[in-house]
């Protein structure tokens, strides 16, 4: 058996030519790896578009070749565009929300039959709560009624429990996108892939920081291999830098949001945050200064929800 271990930007780490009952899945699954039913496959979770786990698919590869088995191994490293990668997720988001409109349906009509079952047999009991009568002919009857009447009740009860589930998956699905898009969902990954760019820039060119006592511990630029992987996350993050601005500026532009951080925000000025006016005392590059009822506080431009001049007469605490 030749068992094939691959890893691409579009479809992530994927493990193939396995099958039921060899043996594998004992091997691999405690290493992170799960069964895809849709894909018919192993895969490894959270791998699409990222860098590879070369120390995860080398152990991989190691454990079943100890195992016996012929392993093929092959990664390739590049990454596809963020606008691609982008269009790529939404199409999926898409289908899987779909999906689940399509299985909540199912649910609800399955609930609906489940209830008119449990009626049906709640129906058919002996009218006013008529009680078992003892050792006469009925009293088989009148208990497999009540039995019958207690199993589709319950069955009712689990299929409701069932549809609801399926419709907040569903609904949750297909507000997904709406959620990876929010404006200050958009303006925060700004800012994280702004701090993961610097710190594989600092890889690059090496650093040097002076820890406690003065000690000065110098980082050498990267090399070989280690330049390459470096060199290759930079242009990575730079690309999903320049989506994510342009979307920012978009939404800017349309009015969804204000970047205040260009609101032309001084000193003396009111900013509102969490329902309370602050007035601010000094203006940072990230953030504002501010005092208020709670004493002083710094709030970053993100986290402000409006501003109002100084000279303006509304909006005074």
């Amino acid at each position: 058996m030749s068992i094939t271990i691959t890893h691409t930007a579009q479809s992530g780490s994927l493990l193939d030519g396995t099958s039921r009952g060899d043996g594998t899945a004992e091997l691999i699954k405690p290493l992170g790896w799960r069964w895809g039913r849709s894909i018919s496959c192993w895969y490894l979770p959270r791998t699409r578009d990222k860098a590879p786990r070369v120390r995860d698919l080398e152990r991989t590869e190691h454990l079943l070749r100890e195992a016996g088995y012929l392993v093929e191994l092959e990664i390739d490293s590049t990454y596809r565009s963020t606008a691609a990668a982008e269009a790529d997720l939404a199409a999926q988001q898409r289908a899987r929300a779909h999906a689940l409109a399509s299985k909540a349906e199912r649910k609800e009509t399955a609930a609906e039959a489940a209830a008119e079952a449990a009626q049906r047999a709640h129906n058919a009991l002996p009218p006013m709560g008529e009680p078992i009568k003892l050792g006469h002919h009925s009293e088989r009857g009148h208990r497999a009624a009540i039995a019958r009447a207690d199993a589709t009740t319950r069955r009712s009860i689990d299929a409701d429990v069932a549809a609801r589930q399926a419709s907040d998956r569903a609904r949750a699905a297909s507000t997904a996108g709406d959620y990876r898009h929010h404006p200050d969902r958009v303006a925060r990954r700004i800012v994280r892939l702004e701090a993961e760019l610097a710190r594989w820039k600092r890889q690059r060119d090496g650093h040097t920081r002076t820890l406690a006592g003065g000690y000065k511990e110098i980082s050498q630029p990267a090399t070989g291999a280690r330049a390459e992987r470096v060199n290759n996350e930079i242009a990575h993050v730079s690309d999903q830098l320049e989506y994510w601005r342009d979307l920012r500026a978009a939404q800017i532009a349309s009015g969804q949001v204000i970047d205040y951080a260009a609101a032309g925000i001084q000193v003396g000025d009111f900013i509102k945050h969490i329902d309370c006016w602050l007035r601010v005392t000094r203006v940072n590059a990230k953030s504002v200064t501010t005092i208020g009822p709670r004493g002083r506080a710094t709030i970053p431009f993100l986290d402000i929800d409006a501003h109002r001049p100084a000279h303006a007469e509304e909006g005074r605490p």
